[in-house]
């Protein structure tokens, strides 16, 4: 299996699961945590048997009369190819605080926040919604890239069958394999422009996004090693 090969096809987010990020000190995006769980369904198969999660530990941080932290620690597990693979991540939510009002706020809910903060971490260290977290979210124009391509999914490219067969996922994987083994800018851009070709072809429009995003991470990697 290519090592990118998962990371490739689920990289791309649906623009209506993803949500501004509200409460924090900082701005951005992060997608929708339920969507993230129908992804890994997608993916792995049912929680529970093709993936899940235990909760380690958790504790309540307190900094002052007023302000507590509850945090969780999560061991998150897949099954992919037959092989089970484990990784961790710790998610955190403030669970008692002063707002700017005066007004003293108790979140009863934060335990349950902070596991599912933890679980889209782990998630996305396998490259769920990793265009989210890799930043390129703040492209409008790759927004409107990605709803294109979700559009496309949702008007019936599974309906053939080709999304779903060994044949495209091979197919697919050699591509990508191909794209992967460039050896300069030129080259890279060659490569993705024929891949991008078959995809059209075939009318995959997953295909050719996955090729445009193995484009821009191979492009990423290479600019920051020459730094």
């Amino acid at each position: 299996m290519n090592n990118k090969q998962l990371w490739n096809k689920v990289c791309v987010t649906d623009p209506k699961a993803v949500k501004p990020i509200t409460g924090k000190q900082y701005s951005g995006n992060s997608p929708k945590p339920y969507w993230i769980v129908e992804r890994l369904t997608d993916e792995f198969g049912p929680c529970g048997i093709g993936w899940g999660f235990t909760i380690i530990n958790e504790r309540f941080e307190r900094f002052s009369d007023t302000d507590t932290l509850h945090v969780a620690a999560v061991r998150f597990w897949y099954v992919l190819d037959g092989k089970r693979g484990e990784l961790e991540q710790i998610g955190q939510t403030k669970s008692s605080y002063q707002s700017s009002a005066g007004k003293f706020i108790l979140d009863e809910d934060a335990p349950k926040k902070s596991v599912t903060d933890a679980l889209v971490k782990c998630a996305s260290y396998l490259g769920f919604a990793g265009d989210i977290f890799s930043g390129r979210w703040d492209d409008s124009k790759y927004v409107a890239q990605a709803a294109a391509e979700w559009e496309e999914r949702k008007k019936g490219g599974k309906e053939s069958g080709w999304l779903e067969s060994d044949e495209r996922l091979s197919w697919l994987a050699d591509w990508l394999s191909f794209i992967d083994e460039a050896t300069s800018t030129k080259n890279l851009k060659e490569r993705v422009d024929e891949a991008v070709k078959a995809a059209k072809s075939q009318n995959d429009a997953d295909a050719e996004g996955q090729f445009l995003a193995a484009q821009a991470t191979k492009m990423a990697k290479a600019k920051k090693e020459a730094a």
